[in-house]
């Protein structure tokens, strides 16, 4: 009884409370690298809904109350009209010159005559039509405007790397680095004139790719009798975002739930989330109400100037809006910053809601339900960016609260090549292969998947709350949605569940083993076979043969092509120590050696490495790559010993007595010897022959939650009490070296604290970056602890390892 009075405590707490839950970015739909929506800053309504990486996908919600509209999720798209298109309207060329021209040469009057005139854009990829294998490339591109209209004018550019804009002779723009798309940047009054304009670019190659682009559009009006929603409140918890908004005398509430429960893998798997809407009105009158979405079929491409097609449909009772990109080029593009542009995004409403469903661009469609007056068009082929519209009449609405929903889901049609094969999503394992019978399917389900969502939700936060204190708990519930959407889940051809990670804004590796790493306490908490899922490859990239080396590899490929490690250098103790570690993790968590005995022969010859190479690291990276090489790294060696310690504890499960024996005297030995040599003082150094430094021993954990006793508990305490004394508004810095940090690791060193007290310091000011930073973007783990601004990374899997307290709470570890 006392266990359901605090659940049903927490359900109220979580349907009643007021309090604002503040994030950086909000979650909204989220089940995969490529379906990944969410609100960018405070207010739903302030800013269009864009995917993790910052790109636009657009859900655009109005409410209308009688004959007043209010729109509460999202913002019109920006609309242009072209002055000097860019090559994805029409064709061009311009001037230009690999070799640095004289002086002036971005002046009006500067005579270009003896430069080469070619085609753009200008690049060594396969999209360009000049190819430019330089460091530098000189642009001018001469233009007249006969009209000049008083409308804001803008640049639009896709340039890598360097670049500097000049507009007549002004520079209008610089910036270092490199964008992966067109970005739109305004151009100060008075520069742009009538009669003969000049552009003049200046790129420079530092890495990699080359490319340039570049044109000027003048903003279009906007003109809607739409006014915007109060937001009155938003709640965040594990599988939902929820909003209140008052809309006139109607009050509006938007659920985004993405039922991403882990003990049910085919649902968590099925990617389709809920938008649902409860109104009721706020005054004794009735009040009529409709309710709009519209969805960009921007979900479904990389770049927006892919051509698309979409049709409006019904299955079974339901009324059905699909989408996707005419080419299809199935699992053809791999990155870090792109976006799915093959299969298809579908907009599904129960046909008992009696609602409309119609085809179009952004503003017809909204001037469609303005009017009331809808399109019966059932398909448009070979097209720009359109909106899939649905509007869902509520009729006379009193104080009674009236909910209905939408359903947005994506079928990818294959996910990921792995070694070679595509592999189909796992919805496709058994049963229809038809994507609408999933979306009957999860229409079905929506009545009981609520309640289990709203009791999932409250579970967590409750245990959150006992492990480690309010902060903590809504980092937690934060996090949860975050973590599991950076993954995919398939099945291998050997029948193993793969649950292949993407290094979002890190580098776009696939199933990353220090990736894994970090993220693994949520997975051992709420589904060990889901971290078994982050290892599968790896054994098998090794037990296969295909890896050769006697460690573990970094990584599969780059996502979503799992073929081999793509990338450019190993981190053989880091990954083998690694693996060897959650392999023991797994076996605690379980309470069995079945996973350990499945690939022991494997986990010797990496324990074997470490045991000849692991306490005192070669000039090698780390997990924290970032911050480059390390040679006797000290809380690299911490990672051989635990894992040798883990090691031993595993072979002792598994009978084999002279195996624990050897590998736990050496890790034992290893400790007592780490322990000079790392000795500082009052704390242990970064390096063993680098005294007067410091950094956080995160891996020292896992000597602790799987009581190894390699290292006495003395030494946490020593720790623990050093680091209070380093840390910064924002955070522990991650060493003494910048005073950057990475909260996850954090997370784990505050774990090593013996009271609860001492944990809480070092989650304030993480939780005070997570709710204050100015880096308005899915939460990052690496940010700068005296501002709090990002430092890089964001909407990565890593941030699982917030869980790290609740899994010590969970086996019992004090």
């Amino acid at each position: 009884m006392r266990k359901l009075s605090l659940l049903a405590l927490c359900l109220f707490f979580i349907s009643t409370s007021k309090a604002q839950d503040k994030a950086p970015a909000y979650p909204l739909i989220t089940h995969d690298a490529y379906f990944s929506i969410w609100s960018f800053g405070d207010g739903l309504n302030e800013s269009v809904t864009k995917h993790w990486t910052g790109k636009e996908q657009s859900l655009l919600g109005v409410i209308k109350v009688d004959d007043k509209f209010y729109r509460f999720l999202g913002k019109e798209t920006k609309k242009y009209k072209q002055i000097l298109p860019a090559t994805d309207q029409s064709r061009y060329q311009a001037s230009y010159s690999f070799d640095k021209p004289a002086d002036g040469w971005e002046a009006p009057t500067f005579n270009d005559s003896d430069w080469k005139k070619a085609e753009a854009p200008f690049g060594d990829d396969q999209n360009a039509k000049t190819k430019w294998n330089s460091d530098d490339l000189y642009f001018r591109r001469k233009f007249t405007i006969s009209d000049l209209s008083a409308a804001k004018k803008v640049l639009k550019l896709n340039h890598d790397d360097n670049v500097i804009v000049y507009l007549n002779g002004k520079m209008i723009y610089r910036k270092n680095g490199y964008v992966s798309d067109y970005i739109y940047l305004p151009i100060a009054d008075g520069i742009l004139k009538s009669g003969e304009n000049v552009l003049a670019i200046h790129v420079k190659n530092t890495a990699g790719g080359r490319h340039l682009d570049a044109g000027i559009v003048e903003e279009a009006a906007i003109d809607f009798p739409i006014v915007v929603a109060k937001q009155t409140n938003v709640s965040v918890q594990a599988t939902t975002t929820k909003y209140t908004f008052k809309c006139g005398d109607v009050d509006l509430q938007v659920s985004f739930t993405s039922p991403l429960l882990l003990n049910d893998i085919k649902l968590t798997a099925r990617p389709i989330s809920y938008i649902s809407y409860a109104v009721k009105s706020t005054n004794s009158k009735a009040h009529k109400v409709d309710v709009y979405l519209g969805a960009s079929s921007n979900i479904a491409v990389n770049s927006p100037g892919q051509p698309v097609s979409a049709w409006a449909t019904k299955s079974g009772t339901l009324s059905i809006l699909k989408a996707g990109t005419v080419e299809q080029p199935i699992l053809k593009k791999r990155g870090d910053d792109v976006r799915i542009d093959w299969g298809y995004m579908y907009i599904a409403v129960p046909e008992k809601f009696n609602a409309k469903q119609f085809l179009g661009e952004q503003d017809a469609n909204l001037n469609s339900f303005i009017k009331s007056t809808y399109s019966s068009e059932k398909q448009i082929l070979n097209t720009k960016t359109i909106d899939l519209s649905t509007v869902i009449p509520f009729g006379s609405v009193s104080a009674t609260s009236v909910e209905k929903f939408v359903m947005v889901g994506y079928d990818d049609l294959k996910s990921v090549e792995y070694f070679k094969e595509q592999l189909s999503p796992v919805w496709k394992q058994s049963g229809s292969q038809n994507f609408e019978d999933q979306l009957i399917q999860a229409n079905n389900d929506y009545a009981g998947l609520k309640i289990k969502c709203a009791t999932f939700d409250a579970k967590l936060y409750a245990d959150a709350l006992k492990a480690g204190g309010k902060e903590y708990a809504d980092l937690c519930k934060l996090a949860y949605r975050q973590s599991i959407a950076a993954h995919k889940i398939v099945y291998a051809p050997n029948g193993d569940i793969l649950f292949l990670s993407k290094e979002n804004f890190s580098n776009g590796s696939i199933n990353t083993v220090d990736i894994t790493y970090p993220s693994a306490p949520q997975y051992l908490i709420y589904s060990p076979e889901l971290l078994k899922g982050m290892m599968n490859g790896i054994f098998y990239y090794s037990e296969s043969g295909k890896w050769k080396k006697p460690f573990a590899a970094h990584d599969l490929g780059t996502y979503p092509l799992a073929n081999g490690q793509t990338y450019g250098e190993d981190m053989p103790v880091e990954e083998a120590g690694n693996m060897v570690i959650l392999t023991a993790a797994i076996t605690k968590a379980e309470g069995n050696t079945k996973y350990a005995a499945k690939h022991w022969d494997v986990l010797s010859i990496w324990a074997n490495y470490l045991l000849k190479e692991g306490f005192d690291p070669a000039n090698q990276l780390c997990t924290d790559d970032f911050a480059g090489h390390l040679a006797r790294n000290s809380n690299l060696s911490v990672k051989a010993i635990v894992a040798l310690g883990g090691y031993a504890q595993m072979a002792q499960l598994l009978g084999k007595t002279d195996v624990a024996t050897k590998y736990r005297d050496a890790a034992k030995l290893m400790a007592q010897n780490w322990m000079k040599l790392a000795d500082d003082g009052d704390h242990y150094a970064i390096t063993f022959n680098d005294k007067n430094t410091w950094s956080q021993k995160y891996n020292l954990v896992w000597d602790k939650l799987l009581q190894l006793d390699l290292f006495p508990a003395a030494v946490y305490k020593k720790e623990i009490n050093f680091y209070l004394t380093k840390q910064k508004d924002f955070g522990l810095p991650l060493d003494s070296r910048k005073t950057y940090t990475k909260s996850d690791w954090i997370m784990w060193t505050a774990t090593l604290a013996d009271n609860n007290a001492d944990f809480e310091k070092f989650v304030h000011p993480v939780y005070r970056f997570a709710t204050e930073t100015e880096s308005k973007v899915p939460l990052s783990d690496w940010h700068e602890t005296t501002n709090g601004k990002m430092t890089g990374f964001q909407a990565r899997s890593v941030v699982g390892g917030y869980y790290i307290k609740m899994l010590a709470d969970k086996w019992g570890i004090k």
